[in-house]
């Protein structure tokens, strides 16, 4: 089955709690704080297997959860770090968030690779909280929560010249000719249902990769038919080579043909459309088509037209070096732009407050990734770690805000799922 998009959320893995301990030996008068530091949590990592041509193994994967690191004992012993998870997806698959819809990475290359979620760090044990002023700290930290993330993953594939035109012009029979592949051929519309791939080799020893697209129609571009779920992959191609049925074999006009083709993949993407195109004018051994290939000329005098016919085996070789003569001609395309990249996002910092303080009903609840990291990694059966959580809580100003929006002693103030009394 051949699978091209998807959506799955991973979760990296926590970071291994922090450990409170003290040395107690024998003779050891005022051993001290020895609680060691958490593990690093499984970070969730995307790589490229050339093996692999579909996303079918990542179907049945809903979500990806990194395992946690290993919490930090005494004695100083800190916690080993969780093994990453590599997920092996084909060349050409990009990830994007969906929450922001930023490109995470395009994955082009053997053996590329890139972290579409980090594993949350260890949490500190107690000795790394020892100072001149606090030579016992009696607290240590929780391990920090892993990222979690919704991602669209798509397959783009790798082609240098993608065969476009309408269902039953021929396409997959051109692939066929030129090349080993052995595509499902018929004379009924939607036989290709799926991009297949061919490897085209010239006498001179040039070699390229052709895709044969699924047919497109009329409306492709709004997600009418098959056609417009296959138009991303030829986003990647370098050469557009449009198939047209220049006999009028189904009684079509290849003129109202090739614009119907053309708009669909001007309205897709503007970068389509800009990509270099040759004509391939199909079945020109029928009745009429020496005719209508004399109005075409007519109709695009500056358009590349390379007549070839599956009947006679002809106009093949012509193709094949046409091909192989523009691509040398062309180099590859950035099919993203740096805004569309989550990499090149400029964050600009403002005297802005970390956090967002709204109220719902009675409560009020407290929101802000810094301030919410702070909550999770806070051992709440310490101590010595609440005093240190209200000092940061202090620190960020969050009570001076919450008295200047009204609160009041006794109210009620919830962070994450948990609520706390606000006190002055």
């Amino acid at each position: 089955m051949f699978v091209d998009e998807l959506s799955i959320k991973v979760i990296a893995g926590k970071g291994g709690d922090g450990c409170t301990s003290f040395r107690r030996e024998k003779y050891v008068p005022m051993g001290g704080p020895d609680g060691g530091c958490g593990g690093k949590g499984a970070s969730i990592i995307f790589k490229v297997d050339k093996g692999l041509k579909t996303l079918i193994d990542l179907r049945y994967m809903k979500i990806i959860k990194g395992n946690k690191g290993e919490n930090g004992k005494g004695s100083n012993r800190n916690g080993a770090n969780a093994e990453d998870i590599i997920i092996k997806v084909p060349e050409g698959t990009t990830i994007i968030d969906a929450d922001t819809n930023l490109v995470i990475a395009d994955l082009v290359g053997e053996n590329t690779e890139v972290v579409v979620a980090r594993g949350g760090r260890g949490g500190r044990g107690n000795t790394a909280f020892r100072t001149q002023s606090d030579t016992a700290p009696k607290f240590s930290e929780l391990g920090e929560p892993g990222e979690e993330r919704v991602l669209k993953v798509e397959l783009k594939m790798i082609a240098d010249v993608g065969l476009v035109g309408l269902p039953s012009v021929g396409k997959s029979t051109i692939l066929s000719m030129i090349s080993a592949a052995t595509p499902k051929i018929a004379s009924y519309h939607f036989t290709t249902l799926s991009p297949n791939l061919g490897v085209v080799k010239l006498k001179d020893g040039r070699t390229f990769v052709m895709a044969d697209l699924p047919g497109l129609i009329e409306g492709a571009s709004e997600g009418v038919g098959l056609g417009h779920k296959f138009l991303r992959h030829a986003m990647r191609t370098r050469v557009l080579a449009h198939v047209i049925d220049m006999g009028s074999e189904e009684g079509r006009d290849p003129i109202e043909d090739y614009k119907v083709i053309r708009k669909e993949i001007e309205e897709y993407s503007d970068k389509l459309a800009a990509k270099k195109e040759i004509i391939i004018a199909n079945k020109m051994d029928l009745d009429g088509a020496l005719d209508n290939l004399k109005k075409f000329k007519k109709e695009y005098p500056d358009k590349v037209i390379v007549e070839v016919s599956s009947v006679t085996n002809s106009g093949f070789d012509i193709l094949m070096q046409t091909l192989a003569d523009t691509l040398d001609t062309i180099s590859n395309d950035v099919i993203y732009n740096d805004a569309e990249m989550e990499s090149h996002v400029i964050y600009k910092f403002k005297n802005e407050r970390p956090y967002t303080i709204t109220k719902v009903d009675d409560v009020w609840v407290l929101e802000g990734k810094e301030l919410e990291k702070l909550f999770k990694m806070t051992r709440f059966s310490e101590d010595e770690a609440v005093i240190r959580f209200a000092r940061k809580l202090k620190g960020m100003g969050v009570e001076e805000e919450l008295e200047k929006l009204g609160a009041k002693p006794g109210d009620e103030v919830q962070i994450c799922d948990y609520i706390f009394e606000f006190k002055q």
